[in-house]
C-alpha cells in the first residue's frame, strides 16, 4: 500500500509486490531499511559491501532468528537479531564491526510493526557500535513465515594475544557466569497466550561486547568464553566438557537465578539451568586469573550479578554434575527434546 508514490509506513501491510524485485520492492527497501541503517557502504547500493580491513585474526558468524512472539518482555526480534550476533562474534574474542541482515517477510504483516523491528534492530546495532552495512529482502505467502524471520552475518577482528576457545578448558579452572540465569526463556513464555506469566520478569537480551572487552582486558588469557542461548548453562557446560575432554561440576547453590523466575519454572517443571538466555555468558578461567575476572565482570552493568559457579574436573567420561543444596550430586545432561521452541 502506498500514498502519492510512498509507502503508507502507519497504515499498510506486506503483499507480495514488495518481493518481486520492482517499484514497490525499491520502495520498502529505501522506505524502511535504508533509512535505518543509514551508512555509506548501504548507502552505495551495492550487492556487496566493500570495506578496508586491517591485518590479523578475523571472525565471522551466522545465524537466524525466528522467535515467537516477535515481541516479548523486554525486547523483540529486531534488538535479539543484532545482540545474538555480537555476543557470537563477542564471545570468540573479537570486536564485532559489520553485520549483514537477511529479512523474510510474510505477506500481511503490518508496515509499522516492520519498522518497528528494524529501527529496534538500528538502536540495538548503534549501542553495539556496528554497523549493519548489506542485506536482503525476501517475501512469502501469507501463513509461511510466522511475520518475519531474520538471518544475519557477523565479521569482527581479533587482538593480539587473544583467543578464547571451546577446547582450551583444563582441570581446576574455573566457572564464571554473568548473570541470572533463565531470563529470556520465561520472559518468552510470559509473552505467549497459553502460559502467560504475571512475574513481571524481562529478557537479558542485550550485546555482551562491552562487558566481555572489560573480561580480557582483566584477563587476556581467558580459556574460554560462551553466550548461554538455547539450551542454557547446561547445554554450554557439555559441549564445552566434550571439546575440552574435561568434565565440569556445578554448584547450585552459587547459581545466580531470580526469585521469580526460579518460581516460575517450579511451576511449568522446568530447570533454569536448562533454560535459554540472551544476555549471559559462562567464563572458563585459570584459577589464577579466576579473582580478576570476576572482579572486571561484576564492575560492569552487565556483570553485576557475576558469579563463580564451579569448576573444570578431570574425568574422562566428560560428565556435568551438580552439588545439589542437599549436599548430594546429580548429572547435569543435555535435553533429550526441545524444552521451548522458537526461543530465538
Amino acid at each position: 500500500m502506498s500514498v502519492g508514490g510512498r509507502l503508507d509506513l502507519k497504515h499498510g501491510r506486506v503483499d507480495m509486490t514488495h518481493g518481486g524485485g520492482g517499484r514497490a520492492m525499491a520502495r520498502l527497501i529505501d522506505g524502511v531499511f535504508r533509512d535505518a541503517f543509514a551508512n555509506p557502504r548501504l548507502a552505495a547500493g551495492n550487492d556487496a559491501a566493500a570495506f578496508d580491513w586491517p591485518g590479523g585474526r578475523t571472525v565471522m558468524t551466522t545465524d537466524s532468528y525466528v522467535v515467537s512472539p516477535l515481541a516479548f518482555p523486554g525486547g523483540d526480534i529486531g534488538a535479539l537479531a543484532v545482540n545474538g550476533t555480537v555476543n557470537d562474534l563477542a564471545t570468540a574474542g573479537a570486536v564485532p564491526v559489520y553485520l549483514s541482515a537477511g529479512f523474510v517477510l510474510e505477506e500481511g504483516l503490518p508496515l509499522a510493526a516492520l519498522c518497528g523491528y528494524v529501527h529496534s534492530m538500528a538502536r540495538a546495532a548503534e549501542a553495539a557500535g556496528v554497523e549493519i552495512v548489506t542485506g536482503d529482502t525476501k517475501v512469502v505467502e501469507r501463513g509461511k513465515a510466522d511475520g518475519l524471520y531474520i538471518n544475519t552475518a557477523g565479521i569482527g577482528r581479533v587482538p593480539d594475544g587473544v583467543g578464547p576457545s571451546c577446547d582450551r578448558a583444563r582441570p581446576g579452572d574455573k566457572l564464571l557466569v554473568s548473570g541470572p540465569l533463565g531470563d529470556h526463556g520465561v520472559a518468552i513464555l510470559s509473552a505467549r497466550a497459553d502460559l502467560a506469566l504475571d512475574a513481571g520478569i524481562v529478557s537479558d537480551t542485550a550485546a555482551l561486547n562491552g562487558l566481555v572487552a572489560e573480561m580480557v582486558a582483566a584477563a587476556p588469557d581467558v580459556r574460554v568464553l560462551r553466550d548461554l542461548t538455547r539450551g542454557g548453562l547446561a547445554a554450554a557446560c557439555n559441549e564445552l566438557a566434550q571439546a575440552s575432554g574435561v568434565g565440569m561440576t556445578l554448584d547450585q547453590a552459587a547459581l545466580p537465578v531470580r526469585r521469580e523466575v526460579a518460581a516460575a519454572c517450579e511451576v511449568l517443571g522446568l530447570d533454569p539451568v536448562h533454560v535459554a538466555n540472551e544476555g549471559r555468558l559462562l567464563a572458563i578461567a585459570a584459577p589464577g586469573d579466576a579473582d580478576a575476572l570476576l572482579a572486571a565482570m561484576r564492575a560492569h552493568p552487565l556483570g553485576r550479578e557475576a558469579a563463580l559457579v564451579g569448576e573444570v574436573t578431570d574425568d574422562d567420561r566428560r560428565l556435568v554434575e551438580m552439588r545439589t543444596t542437599f549436599g548430594g550430586r546429580r548429572l547435569v545432561d543435555w535435553l533429550n527434546g526441545e524444552q521451548l521452541p522458537r526461543i530465538c
